[in-house]
């Protein structure tokens, strides 16, 4: 029973975000969206642990499309950073925001970048395509995100200032423009690097702010030295480029860990 103490802990965490959130905005949705994501990567976790591969697709499909397609299409909500500055404007504590503080602020404090592993609905797509493994050397082009950060601050605080009127429907769209660019820009950058989450490292506007606060996350891949016979094949899969045998916050590409596990279950040892 031991073994499954992770995904137990998943959906208690999940389920106190839920209650808590169902009680204070007075809003039964909360209760059924925190349950249902929490109780996604639960099974994810229960997967793994019973060693089916394709567990972590299963997640991503699961929360990454009730996210892009109930949530963003039926619902109408951008969830999308943009949609994150419109609730901040507008000075209002729901949906895109309380997302980005489960999510992508002060979650990755706990599970670090799980989120771009688990969740994200441009990944999920992003994955199935061929180079899962990168075939190239990092770009060293990653401050590309910052000048898309921006952009997308100064695009919200624009239709502020200048007072445009039907702003939620400049939401709504400004989610389907952004998604149809986003898997754009992601699967051309995949083919022209050979790196399905070349995306991810470059562009990604989200990454700055999983980027710092999953530096502290108390989850974390470590590797057990006494079993690590130093083969480098966690390195040669790993998707995000991370030196999962350095145990240490500083190791490279540490805050570009998503939780994939590939390293995992790939090493010859089980020192990971």
């Amino acid at each position: 029973m031991k073994k499954y103490s992770a995904p137990i802990m998943m959906i208690l965490i999940f389920e106190a975000i839920a209650i808590t959130l169902w009680l204070t905005k007075d809003n039964i949705f909360y209760l059924f969206n925190f349950s249902y994501i929490g109780c996604s990567i639960a099974l994810g976790m229960f997967l793994f642990i019973r060693r089916y591969k394709h567990a972590r697709r299963i997640v991503q499909l699961l929360v990454g499309s009730y996210m892009l397609v109930y949530l963003g299409l039926i619902c109408n909500e951008n969830m999308q950073i943009e949609g994150f500055w419109y609730y901040l404007f507008t000075g209002v504590f729901e949906a895109a925001t309380i997302h980005y503080a489960v999510a992508k602020i002060f979650g990755p404090l706990i599970f670090g970048r799980g989120w771009c592993g688990y969740a994200c609905w441009t990944a999920m797509v992003l994955d199935f395509l061929p180079y899962k493994v990168p075939q190239q050397p990092r770009k060293k082009i990653g401050w590309i995100r910052y000048i898309v950060f921006a952009l997308s601050l100064v695009f919200v605080a624009t239709l502020f200032l200048a007072h445009v009127g039907n702003i939620e429907k400049i939401m709504f769209w400004a989610f389907i423009i952004g998604n149809a660019l986003y898997y754009a820009v992601g699967i051309i950058l995949a083919f022209a690097f050979k790196d399905n989450r070349a995306f991810c490292k470059y562009i990604c506007p989200i990454t700055v702010f999983l980027k710092p606060m999953s530096y502290f996350a108390l989850m974390m891949v470590k590797c057990d030295k006494t079993k690590c016979i130093s083969c480098g094949k966690c390195k040669r899969v790993c998707p995000m480029d991370v030196d999962v045998t350095d145990n240490s916050r500083k190791r490279k590409n540490g805050t570009e860990c998503i939780h994939c596990l590939e390293c995992a279950k790939n090493c010859p040892k089980g020192a990971l």
